[in-house]
């Protein structure tokens, strides 16, 4: 019992002496854990000492985002319309396929280069004259061989085929004049004529019987007038019967080298077509176009005009693919625009048929060009 007790005292003592030990090592790890948590709670405290934003800044903030959010997308959007923009213009500047400056070959149309055929833009007195002056250069290299539609030997038997040249064709009035002129050579001799006889020679140009009163009366005027000669004064010719301003300077200008102006239907429509006026009255086209060239150059004009009005520049289909001054017209893609299908259009010797002469110049046969065939023969 003693040794319970004692050994019971013992332990009892024994005890105590760990209890510090324990306690020491539980301070330990309460330090260590007092540590630990006041780590994280000093972590949390710092977290919670950085200052939150306050409704200002955080609505600042926002509105810078959408600012540079706005502006990505402005220039997003900008760039796009750029494309756009250039696109579209693009388009709308898309050359066009024209021919090159025309040369004298009459068997077909010029080569093709792309440019671009804008109209004149509120044009200049001085960039009007320019542009029709080289007009009429470009049409002279390639209608060098121009030369009046109607067969004559002499001032009567061209004042009386023009008479004639009304409503209807120049190859028509050749195919006739010859009968004609071989029976009544001279204006006394159409003067004396048989009226029925002269209108049956006539019948194939239309509208004979005028015609038939026309050319014996202006026969009549020369001979009593005039001793049968024709005369070389616009106001002399105007005079005889049916012969007008249009028909004057044909006269004037092919048989007496006197420069003049002829206002026909090819004339007009076409100087009308280019913008070179906007008038419709014969003289007051005359007067207009003649104030844009040298008195030097009408005749010729005359000529270079009213063949490509034949034969390249028609009423109702211009063959403009073929043109060899479409980069200088405002009306340029009024007609056929294609190449190989604007040539199918050209007429006479641009396009590999007859002329309208029997009796044409050397110069036409040299480049190319083809006698008419005479009356019946098709």
């Amino acid at each position: 019992m003693g040794e319970q007790n004692s050994g019971g005292g013992r332990k009892a003592t024994e005890a105590p002496k760990r209890a510090p030990g324990g306690a020491a090592a539980g301070g330990r790890k309460a330090a260590a854990g007092a540590g630990a948590g006041g780590a994280k709670k000093a972590a949390a405290a710092k977290k919670k000492a950085v200052p939150a934003k306050s409704p200002a800044t955080k609505k600042a903030a926002g509105a810078k985002t959408a600012a540079k959010k706005a502006a990505t997308t402005k220039a997003a959007t900008k760039k796009a319309g750029a494309t756009n923009v250039t696109t579209k213009k693009a388009i709308k500047k898309k050359p066009v396929a024209v021919p090159e400056k025309g040369t004298a070959d009459v068997k077909g149309a010029s080569g093709v280069k792309t440019v671009s055929a804008k109209p004149p833009a509120a044009e200049s007195r001085t960039a009007l004259v320019r542009r029709a002056r080289r007009i009429n250069r470009e049409l002279a290299e390639v209608f060098p061989y121009a030369h009046p539609e109607l067969d004559f030997d002499n001032p009567f038997q061209l004042v009386v085929a023009t008479v004639l040249s009304a409503q209807t064709t120049d190859l028509r009035v050749n195919q006739t004049t010859p009968a004609l002129f071989a029976k009544y050579p001279t204006p006394e001799d159409l003067a004396g004529a048989n009226p029925e006889e002269v209108e049956e020679i006539l019948r194939p140009t239309g509208f004979f019987r005028a015609k038939t009163k026309s050319v014996m009366g202006l026969s009549k005027a020369l001979v009593e007038n005039y001793g049968g000669e024709v005369p070389g004064r616009l106001e002399e010719l105007v005079k005889l019967p049916g012969v007008g301003r249009k028909t004057a300077f044909v006269v004037l200008g092919n048989a007496f080298g006197r420069p003049g102006i002829t206002v026909d239907t090819h004339f007009q429509r076409l100087v009308r077509r280019w913008q070179w006026t906007e008038q419709t009255d014969p003289d007051k086209i005359e007067a207009e176009i003649g104030a844009l060239f040298p008195k030097s150059d009408w005749t010729d004009l005359s000529h270079h005009v009213i063949w490509h009005g034949r034969r390249i520049c028609h009423a109702r289909k211009p063959a403009c693919g073929a043109c060899p001054i479409a980069p200088l017209c405002p009306a340029y893609g009024e007609g056929e625009t294609d190449p190989e299908k604007a040539k199918k259009l050209l007429k006479y010797e641009k396009g590999g048929f007859p002329g309208q002469r029997l009796n044409p110049p050397q110069s036409y046969l040299d480049a190319g060009g083809k006698p008419a065939p005479p009356l019946g023969a098709g």
